[in-house]
């Protein structure tokens, strides 16, 4: 059966809160009308944005949007002259989603799939296995605060009302009273008095009920304020912590499953309980003051604990929902300009901001940091650096109903840095940027302090820095606890919680998870054995010296620079191929032998270099001059290669390059990413063009097989990665052969214009 079917079974209450959930973004008659497409549409694609790339997340929101509002179009003349209600609001809605969501699709889209995965949720009698259960307890806490807080201002209502008529007859007994006192004949002063009697007896029956509701009321509120805490905790404490720690992971690559525009809602209802709770102890208190009764004294000390307390959640709740939205970079250059983002989740329903409350950035050290979450304070005279444009208004944002301020022109000019010790360089040293702030609440009766700490941040001057800066960056991410000190991290981690790290910022880069045996390969170089350790990886530790303070063996480099440097040749200049699964790459050199060893001739792999930064080598196998099967290397390809001629073209112009491990031709793997070559440019000129070779083959030769009779030399067993270099020193460059060639064949370098044609 259709979920829409099954939700509008629900109870009435229940239908209540996921309309006003609907409603936030569109009318919940939408949902009804568009029920079968609304869950075709979005149903499939649910919780999917932790497997889809952000890029491709967002691609499906912004297809989303556009088809929803072409189906709102083309679906509304159906109700012409039927339901011309649901046409309007068809064609109305139509043009609110394209004002408020085009800029951000993904809003709207996340929005109505919390909206569906709450009706799942409901209709199963549980979180449905997309959403988490945590959730769920939020959603339903809120919704039952609320509605005890709306229950309490009635009962607050009820005996305000009380109250007045007690006063009004109260007022009746002392006119009462003072009458008696006139009266001279004896048998009406008797009953005038028996009568005075029963009504002060009325009066004090209705008093002692009217401070027993009260004392009552004053008991549920208490327990309001202590639910109110609860759901603080599970908002502020547990979710928005979560969510600023998958800040952390998305700055390592991982898909940031934003769920700010929930945790939103939640901080909007919690506001307005708390701020209606505040409200109903405030007219307790005028209550008692501006009516004339006698009202137990001991009502206003039952009172004040409630009053502070429901001020102090206040203070909390706005103080925490002051977030970064948008970190800024995490490697940040001095002198370049950089964006950043924060937003009270709060701002719209206490209207904070009709005050334009301000916002100021400074950038603080890894001490400063400390000093103002232990103590709260901050003086911006002890900022560590100057940053430019670091001011701005927080504001409402109708489209999006957020209350935010984004600072899109900030720029780093000066840091002050901490005196070294030991083997500390600039690119271990921590800063952040604090964005500061005050906001009044009511009418100036509150004014609250609020500041956020972003991300850390390390400052460089030169692009040189960024492989260590990243180490530190990384590290930090991946392992920091969400309640530590600024910006302790551990010293040591177990190996698996490093290799998932390390994959998800692979991943991130180059569009493609590290398999089990590149992860094993990396455990093997991390721990300078080039053997698989017959220790538990769960025990195995890896400490922040190994990671990338310590060089490799017979190396002058650290793992993470030879990570860093891989990861970068791939997303930069193999991206294609390694998504299509073509380059093995971390393979150790004996084990690449090993493997082609049984192979044909002619067949090759990819593997990267151990003794080049960010290199990747072909390995393949030949016959040698013994007549006995060989294992080549080519010298390894650098980027500054690849800014020459692509992977794929260097493979296509070696002829000894058959089949790539096992069994693929390298025109199937690698034929769609070959260039293609003009037979003659526009100005007239033959097109020429640089080939790869081999020394021993010579140009414009395509046999199968390496020939027997190269001149390639056996491996230098001293390097991980011997190289056979070309005339040139560098393989994939062949152009003095290429030119020689053609003075050869041509005088004076006049070439026939079928030169090309006859090459090819």
């Amino acid at each position: 059966m259709a979920l829409w079917a099954q939700t509008v079974k629900l109870p009435g209450e229940v239908m209540m809160t996921i309309k006003q959930h609907y409603n936030e973004v569109m009318p919940i008659e939408i949902r009804h009308f568009l029920a079968p497409w609304l869950e075709e549409h979005i149903l499939p694609s649910m919780n999917m944005q932790m497997e889809y790339d952000q890029q491709h997340y967002e691609q499906i929101a912004s297809n989303f949007l556009s088809d929803f509002i072409l189906e709102l179009e083309t679906r509304a003349p159906e109700f012409t002259g039927t339901n011309v209600t649901v046409q309007l609001c068809f064609t109305e809605m139509a043009k609110k989603l394209r004002q408020r969501f085009q800029h951000d699709p993904v809003q709207l889209f996340n929005h109505l799939t919390r909206c569906l995965q709450m009706e799942w949720s409901y209709v199963n009698g549980c979180a449905m296995p997309y959403q988490n259960a945590e959730i769920v307890e939020v959603n339903e806490k809120l919704h039952t605060l609320t509605q005890i807080v709306a229950a309490n201002e009635e009962e607050n209502r009820q005996l305000k009302l009380d109250y007045e008529r007690f006063s009004l007859e109260y007022h009746d007994l002392i006119k009462t009273t003072t009458y008696i006192k006139t009266i001279t004949n004896q048998q009406e002063l008797e009953q005038s008095k028996l009568q005075l009697g029963e009504q002060q007896k009325r009066l004090n029956d209705f008093l002692n009920a009217i401070q027993n509701r009260q004392l009552t009321l004053i008991g549920k509120i208490k327990d309001v304020i202590d639910q109110l805490q609860q759901a603080h905790e599970l908002i502020m404490v547990k979710q928005l912590r979560l969510w600023k720690a998958n800040q952390g992971l998305a700055g390592n690559g991982a898909p940031l499953n934003n769920n700010l525009d929930t945790i939103q809602q939640w901080c909007e209802t919690l506001a307005d309980n708390l701020w209606n709770t505040k409200t109903q102890i405030q007219i307790l208190y005028k209550t008692r003051q501006t009516i004339n009764v006698p009202i137990d004294p001991n009502l206003p000390d039952l009172l004040e604990p409630s009053k502070k307390e429901i001020i102090n959640l206040l203070v909390k709740l706005v103080t925490a929902s002051f977030v970064i939205e948008k970190q800024p970079p995490q490697v940040m250059k001095t002198n370049t300009r950089f964006t950043a983002t924060v937003r009270l989740l709060v701002g719209p329903k206490l209207n904070i901001q009709m005050n334009s409350p301000s916002v100021r950035v400074s950038i603080v050290s890894e001490t400063q940091a400390q000093h103002v979450q232990q103590s709260n304070q901050y003086s911006e005279a002890l900022a560590s650096g100057e940053i430019l444009n670091n001011s701005g208004t927080l504001e409402y944002q109708q489209a999006t109903n957020q209350v935010s301020v984004s600072f899109r022109n900030m720029q780093l000019k000066k840091i002050k840095r901490a005196e070294k010790k030991g083997t500390e360089s600039v690119m271990d040293e921590k800063f952040a940027l604090l964005f500061q702030s005050k906001f009044q609440i009511g009418s100036g009766e509150l004014v609250i302090t609020a500041w956020a700490l972003s991300l850390p941040v390390v400052v460089i001057v030169h692009g040189n820095q960024e492989p260590q800066s990243w180490a530190t960056i990384t590290w930090d991410n991946a392992f920091a606890d969400p309640t530590r000190i600024p910006f302790q991290v551990p010293d040591k981690v177990p190996w698996p919680r490093l290799a998932d790290a390390l994959n998800m910022k692979f991943k991130a880069a180059t569009g493609r998870c590290l398999t089990e045996a590149n992860l094993q390969f990396l455990c093997e170089k991390a721990f300078r054995h080039g053997t698989p350790n017959t220790l538990n990886q769960n025990e195995m530790y890896i400490s922040w010296a190994q990671f990338c303070k310590e060089p490799l063996p017979d190396r002058t480099y650290t793992f993470w620079e030879w990570f860093y440097a891989v990861m970068k040749l791939t997303r930069e200049h193999l991206r294609n191929p390694w998504q299509d699964g073509l380059i093995i790459g971390f393979i150790h050199k004996k084990q690449a032998e090993d493997m082609l060893m049984k192979c044909p001739v002619g067949t090759f792999l990819l593997r990267f270099s151990d003794s080049e930064l960010g290199g990747v080598t072909i390995a393949w196998v030949g016959d040698g001059n013994d007549g006995q099967l060989q294992i080549f290397m080519l010298q390894p390809f650098l980027a500054k290669d690849f800014a020459i001629r692509s992977l794929p073209d260097h493979i296509a112009d070696l002829t000894q390059l058959c089949t790539l491990y096992p069994d693929i031709s390298k025109e199937k793997a690698f034929g769609k990413y070959y260039t293609a070559y003009p037979s003659q440019a526009n100005n007239g000129y033959v097109v020429r063009r640089l080939v790869t070779q081999v020394p021993g083959v010579p140009m414009g030769s395509y046999p199968n097989t390496p020939s027997h009779s190269m001149s390639i030399q056996s491996p230098d067993h001293t390097r991980d990665t011997p190289s056979i270099s070309s005339s040139y020193g560098q393989p994939g460059i062949s152009l003095g052969n290429d030119i020689g060639m053609m003075l050869d064949d041509f005088e004076l370098g006049i070439f026939p214009t079928n030169y090309q044609n006859q090459q090819n």
